[in-house]
């Protein structure tokens, strides 16, 4: 698989913004979309299978599907989480609480320091309620710092499968910052490459700035990647995959309400 790679506007003209915002445009509609066209390449090719078979087997076994992220990776685990068409046994894990619902003060979730504490695992882990058939899926771009290596570390500590989406060029640039010395990706079983670039910008400003981010825009089509084959192998084995439907069309919150009593405080999704 050919990997985009990071364009320049040609023949930019410092005087002629709109020119420059219309090809930079351009060109990033080109960079999500071979992104886009290479995931769902090599998903048809069956890449994501040892994932979803994974998410299937911990839904059947009557588990919960634990999704973490920091930073704008908080935007995979929100994709896995709590929304219409997605799975209902799902549980999105987040530093904010450690605050919210821990000892934690409000000042710690300032500077964005937090996600590189690995010290705030064993704090974060006793908040949940865990159960041996829970899977986890860890969203980190660059896949290095000490929250999110440490809670991949505690969760196959405890015997939990751990499933990543980072961007293995990114991570294999740069120094782990976890005091194992790993990175997300050498501690997970099962590893998907969201195909964002080193620095995740994919076009350059006249002058040299980064823009057109993508690290969101692919993890979220990833999750719902896995989310479809997931629901779609507990169909196949003669079970009714349970889904939200939207809470904003008739008989909405009486399809969700009935399916989330099953698993209680154990997917406490917040407003």
């Amino acid at each position: 698989m050919t990997e985009p790679t990071t364009e320049s506007p040609t023949n930019a003209r410092a005087d002629a913004p709109t020119d420059v915002a219309a090809e930079l445009a351009a060109g990033f509609h080109r960079q999500v979309s071979e992104r886009i066209d290479a995931l769902a390449a090599s998903a048809a090719a069956g890449a994501l299978d040892p994932a979803i078979a994974l998410l299937a087997a911990s839904l059947q076994n009557g588990g919960v599907l634990q999704a973490f992220g920091t930073g704008h990776s908080q935007a995979f685990a929100m994709e896995i989480a709590g929304r219409a068409g997605g799975l209902i046994p799902t549980h999105s894990l987040a530093l904010r609480d450690l605050v919210l619902r821990g000892k934690r003060p409000l000042e710690a979730l300032q500077g964005g320091t937090i996600e590189r504490d690995d010290s705030v695992v064993d704090d974060l882990w006793s908040l949940y309620d865990f159960r041996p058939a829970d899977v986890f899926l860890i969203a980190s771009n660059s896949g290095v710092n000490g929250s999110i290596v440490g809670l991949a570390l505690k969760a196959k500590q405890e015997g939990h499968a751990v499933i990543a989406v980072t961007s293995l060029q990114h991570t294999n640039a740069v120094t782990p910052k976890h005091p194992s010395g790993k990175r997300l990706s050498e501690v997970a079983d099962v590893v998907i490459d969201n195909l964002a670039p080193y620095g995740d910008t994919t076009l350059e400003l006249p002058g040299g700035l980064g823009v057109g981010a993508v690290s969101s825009i692919t993890a979220a089509y990833i999750a719902q990647l896995l989310t479809i084959g997931a629901a779609a192998r507990v169909q196949a084995a003669g079970e009714v995959p349970p889904l939200f439907i939207s809470a904003n069309i008739p008989e909405g919150d009486e399809h969700n309400h009935a399916l989330q009593e099953r698993y209680g405080d154990r997917i406490g999704h917040l407003a």
